[in-house]
Order: C-alpha cells, then sequence, then structure tokens
C-alpha cells in the first residue's frame, strides 16, 4: 500500500511542478465550457433585416414595431424600393427582407387577409429556414390580437407545446455535448503523455524492475487526474446551473455518478494511448484528432447521426461521449433516472473494463 501511495504521490507531484500542466487540467474546463456554452448555439439572434414598408400606415408601424422588440431581429435598413432589397442582400448586410405591401391595414381589418413577403438569404439555409419561422409566428400573433381573435373562414389553430426546454435556449442542447467534450479532451489527453513521458525520461526501466505490479502502477497514474477531474466535474456542473441557466431536473448524485464514470472512462483510454505509443507529441496527436474530432462530430450534440451514412452511424457507437451526451441529455435536461439509460451505463462500462484491460496488458512489456 505505502507503494503505491507513492507511486500517487509521485504523480501528484509531476502535475503540481507544471503549470501548463495545471492550467490545461483545472482552467481549460472553464474556458472550454464558458466559450462553448455561449458560442455553440442552434439559436439565431440579433439577426440584421430590412423592412420596405408600401402601406405606410398605423397597422405596418405595429407590426415592424414588433419584430424590431423581438430579441431575434435587428431592423438594419428601412428600404425605399423593391430594388433595393437585392441590392442590401448582395452587400450582406442583411439576412431577411420583410416587405409589407400597400393598403395593408385596410386589407386586414377589412378583408381579414392581407400579404406579407419574407425574402431571406438562403446561402445558409437553416438560418433562413429558422429566420422566416420566427417572423411567421410574430406576425401570426399580431394578425390574432388586431383582429380582436375573431375567428376566421377555414382558420386552424395550431397549439404548440414544447418539453423540456419551453423557451427554446440553445444552451439546453449543447450544454451535455459541451460536457462530454471537455471531460473527455481534457482527461484522455492529459494521462495519454503520462507514460509516454516515463519512457522519454528513461524512468520507464526503473518502474519495470520495481517489485510494483502493472495493475497498481496504472492505477497509481490515474488517481491524481482522476481526483482532479472531479474538481472539474463540480466546476462544469457550476457552471451549467449558475452562468448558462441550465437546470438539473433529474437526480444530482446520479449525474455526478455517471459523470464520474465517464470520466474514469476516458482516463483508462488515455492510459491505453499512452500505452502503446512512444512519444509525447504522438499520444497527444492521438487523442487529440482520434478523440476530440469523434466527440465533436459523431457524438449527436452538433449533427444527427440518424442524418449520417450508415457506416458513420455504426462508428459512432465506438465513441464513449455519445453515450455520455445520452445520459446527461436525458437525466440533467429531461429528468429521467437510471432505468432510462441503464444500456448507456452499462455500454460505458464496457468500454472502460475494456481500456483498463487493454492498457495494463501493453504496458507489462519490456523496453528493449
Amino acid at each position: 500500500m505505502n507503494q503505491f501511495l507513492s507511486f500517487v504521490r509521485k504523480e501528484f507531484y509531476h502535475i503540481f511542478r507544471d503549470p501548463r500542466t495545471m492550467f490545461i487540467l483545472l482552467g481549460m474546463p472553464v474556458i472550454l465550457m464558458i466559450i462553448f456554452g455561449f458560442a455553440l448555439t442552434n439559436e439565431v439572434k440579433n439577426s440584421d433585416i430590412a423592412v420596405l414598408d408600401h402601406s405606410k400606415d398605423a397597422t405596418t408601424s405595429s407590426l415592424i414595431a414588433e419584430l424590431e422588440a423581438s430579441r431575434y431581429f435587428n431592423i438594419e435598413k428601412r428600404l425605399r424600393s423593391y430594388e433595393q432589397v437585392e441590392e442590401e442582400f448582395k452587400k450582406g448586410n442583411i439576412k431577411m427582407a420583410v416587405v409589407l405591401p400597400q393598403n395593408f391595414g385596410s386589407d386586414l381589418l377589412h378583408l381579414n387577409s392581407a400579404q406579407v413577403q419574407l425574402i431571406a438569404d438562403a446561402s445558409d439555409p437553416n438560418v433562413a429556414s429558422t429566420l422566416t419561422n420566427y417572423a411567421s409566428a410574430i406576425i401570426m400573433d399580431f394578425q390574432n390580437r388586431i383582429t380582436d381573435d375573431r375567428g376566421l373562414p377555414y382558420t386552424i389553430d395550431t397549439e404548440m407545446r414544447m418539453l423540456y426546454n419551453p423557451q427554446m435556449k440553445g444552451a439546453y442542447s449543447f450544454v451535455p455535448g459541451v460536457m462530454a467534450m471537455v471531460l473527455m479532451l481534457v482527461c484522455t489527453m492529459m494521462t495519454a503523455i503520462t507514460i509516454v513521458r516515463e519512457k522519454e525520461t528513461g524512468t520507464m526501466e526503473v518502474l519495470l524492475v520495481s517489485p510494483v505490479q502493472p495493475l497498481k502502477i496504472v492505477t497509481a497514474k490515474a488517481v491524481p487526474y482522476l481526483l482532479l477531474s472531479l474538481i472539474n466535474i463540480a466546476t462544469i456542473l457550476m457552471l451549467s446551473y449558475f452562468v448558462l441557466d441550465v437546470p438539473i431536473n433529474g437526480s444530482l448524485t446520479l449525474l455526478v455518478l455517471q459523470s464520474i464514470l465517464f470520466t474514469v472512462t476516458s482516463l483508462a483510454l488515455g492510459l491505453l494511448i499512452s500505452a502503446i505509443t512512444s512519444s509525447q507529441q504522438t499520444a497527444m496527436f492521438i487523442s487529440l484528432t482520434g478523440m476530440f474530432l469523434p466527440a465533436l462530430m459523431l457524438s449527436g450534440f452538433m449533427f444527427p447521426i440518424e442524418n449520417m451514412p450508415t457506416i458513420l452511424q455504426l462508428l459512432s457507437h465506438l465513441v464513449p461521449a455519445k453515450w455520455y451526451y445520452i445520459i446527461v441529455r436525458s437525466v440533467m435536461i429531461k429528468g429521467a433516472g437510471l432505468e432510462a439509460v441503464w444500456k448507456e451505463t452499462l455500454i460505458l462500462s464496457g468500454m472502460l473494463l475494456f481500456f483498463l484491460f487493454m492498457s495494463i496488458k501493453k504496458f507489462n512489456i519490456r523496453l528493449s
């Protein structure tokens, strides 16, 4: 036991002596969480639009005021002719134009019918679709109020209900994915260089001839990073709750335990990478390109996996971040319990055992 604790203490000394390592372990998760939490969002807000008002009556003024009052639009231009619309699009000054025809207010009040033309820049189809949907919803709400909710012939009232995220905040979707990406990146990358560092400094030979079993050596190297990762988990959850306003609807205990399971899995994967490489640069390159990109592209939080080709869907099953993302989204956002995430928990547990077994097996070698 004393030998094991000595190895743990030695690994802590390696970490504390290097300020860059401390920054990566404790500072990078906070920075990444804040940057990605605010930058990665599928919400479209404060988009510059133009308005061409041919009617210029009280009704159009009220409608334009409602568009400008929303957090989605910023009226950048008030156009005087239809020819200016395409000109502003070509300049890149606006993303959408709202064209209001003559007699708009009169037609709406007396004929219960009026037309609005929404012209969007479809060079980015997702943004164009989102902006037109936002504008259509504001216009429909405006029509219902100005007509005093009078029933119109063949009118269908549609009631929408958004479960778990009624305000449609992008952070609800991206925070679980960012949590998975940050934990996997930091834990895997930092542990990937531990054994390689011993090889490069020549101390691996001393470890191999020591009476300590390979299992204890591998475990001793992972313990300091696990303890520091617990701090990262607490920091990430507090940033999510207090800074990004993402609630924890499920069990906090279950969420923390699942985060620890994912962290240990990432640590074991990092140890495996360090055991099969011979230089720190190679280990870091593999952990960044082989882990970060799959966690970003194939975990499901940025791009829907069901839209991908079959081969990529199959490859996504090998990415631990995918299963952790499902767990966090289910527990944190939906308030689900263990009965809803037991399958993902078993998969992560299986990956942990596999990575740990392979790490020990590859570690127990003789240096030539």
